[in-house]
C-alpha cells in the first residue's frame, strides 16, 4: 500500500504530547497504555470511559490529563440521588428583575469528569447525551453552545455493582473508547511505593504544569484532521465494523458511530506517532478499545462466560490487511 512521505509538519503534536506524557508520569507509574488512549482521544476530539477497580489511578490520570490542559474542568461525583438538574443547571426566579436566570451546572466546563458515572440513574446519565453529542445543552427550552474543547472523562467500577445502573447503549456509544485499567506490575508496586513514600503521601495537583490551552489544541486537532488515509483502508475499517453485525454470536454490532470513531482514532494515533498517514497497525491497535464497548454478546454466549474481546480479535482477524 503507498505510503505518502510526511507533508505536515507534527513537531507541534509531538513535543506537547511529550511534555504531557512528561508531567503525568511524575504521579503516574506505568498505564502507558491507558495515557496513550486518553492523549488521541483528546486530538480526536472523543470522550472516555475508564473502568477498572479502585485504586488503579483512574481519577487522578483524569486530573492529571486536566490539569495540564489550560482549560476549565469540572468533577462531578455521580451518586444515585443526583438529579439532571445538578449537572446542566437550574432556572432561579430573581425577585429584582422579575425573571428567572439560568445557572449553569457543572457540565458547563472543557474538561468534565464524571466520577463513578453508573451510580447515578438513567435521567441523569441522559442528561449528558445531547452535551456529548451535540456540544450543547437545552434546558427550559433555551440552547446553550459549550465551549470549545468539550470532552467527557467518565470511569465506573465492574466489581462494586451495588447500587448502580447499567449505562444506555446510546449513551455508551457516544464514547470513543473505553479503557480497560489493571492492575500493576510487581516492579511498578514497588515504584508507585517508592514514590509515595519519597512524596510522604502528597500528590498537589494545583502544582502540575499546564502544557496546551484551547487554541494551540484546537490547531492540534486541525492538524489531525489533514492527515491522510487511503481509500483501502477506509474500505478496511468499514469491513471490520460490517463484521460485527453479521456475526452470529452478536447481539449487537458496531455502529456507523465506531466507523467514524476508527477514522478519527486512528489519524489521532498515527499523528502521535509521528506520521501524517495512517497505517493497518494503527486500525488494529484502536479498534478493539472502539468495539469493546459497543457490541453485546449473544444471551447464549454471555452465559459461556466468554469475553467480547474473543470475539472482536476473531473478526478482525477474519478481515484481509490491505497491502
Amino acid at each position: 500500500m503507498y505510503e505518502p512521505e510526511n507533508r505536515i509538519n507534527l513537531e507541534p503534536i509531538a513535543t506537547k504530547v511529550k511534555a504531557i506524557r512528561e508531567e503525568i508520569s511524575k504521579y503516574i507509574v506505568g498505564q502507558e497504555q491507558m495515557i496513550s488512549l486518553l492523549l488521541v482521544a483528546l486530538l480526536a476530539d472523543g470522550h472516555v470511559l475508564i473502568e477498572g477497580v479502585p485504586g488503579v489511578a483512574k481519577t487522578i490520570t483524569a486530573r492529571l490529563l486536566a490539569k495540564c490542559i489550560n482549560v476549565d474542568f469540572n468533577r462531578i461525583q455521580f451518586t444515585p440521588d443526583l438529579l439532571p438538574s445538578d449537572i446542566i443547571g437550574t432556572s432561579i426566579y430573581n425577585t429584582q428583575k422579575s425573571a428567572f436566570t439560568f445557572n449553569k451546572g457543572p457540565l458547563f466546563s472543557n474538561i468534565v469528569l464524571a466520577d463513578e458515572i453508573n451510580r447515578a440513574p438513567a435521567k441523569t446519565q441522559a442528561a449528558l447525551f445531547e452535551a456529548m453529542e451535540e456540544h450543547q445543552i437545552t434546558a427550559d427550552g433555551m440552547t446553550y453552545p459549550l465551549k470549545s474543547p468539550f470532552m467527557v472523562l467518565a470511569t465506573q467500577n465492574p466489581i462494586d455493582l451495588e447500587g448502580t445502573y447499567r449505562l444506555p447503549e446510546a449513551q455508551i456509544d457516544r464514547f470513543l473508547f473505553k479503557i480497560i485499567v489493571n492492575y500493576p506490575s510487581l516492579d511498578q508496586e514497588i515504584q508507585i511505593i517508592t514514590q509515595h513514600h519519597q512524596r510522604k503521601g502528597n500528590i498537589k495537583i494545583e502544582q502540575v504544569n499546564s502544557i496546551i490551552d484551547s487554541q494551540e489544541l484546537n490547531n492540534l486537532r486541525s492538524l489531525v484532521n489533514d492527515i491522510y488515509i487511503d481509500e483501502k483502508l477506509i474500505q478496511y475499517i468499514a469491513k471490520i465494523v460490517e463484521g460485527t453485525r453479521n456475526n452470529p454470536n452478536l447481539f449487537l454490532g458496531a455502529s456507523p458511530r465506531a466507523s467514524l470513531s476508527i477514522l478519527q482514532a486512528s489519524k489521532a494515533f498515527a499523528a502521535i506517532n509521528g506520521r501524517d498517514f495512517v497505517i493497518p497497525d494503527d486500525i488494529l491497535f484502536l479498534c478493539p478499545h472502539i468495539f469493546i464497548h459497543r457490541i453485546i454478546l449473544s444471551p447464549e454466549k454471555e452465559i459461556e462466560g466468554i469475553e467480547n474481546m474473543d470475539y472482536i480479535k476473531e473478526i478482525i482477524q477474519k478481515v484481509e490487511i490491505p497491502r
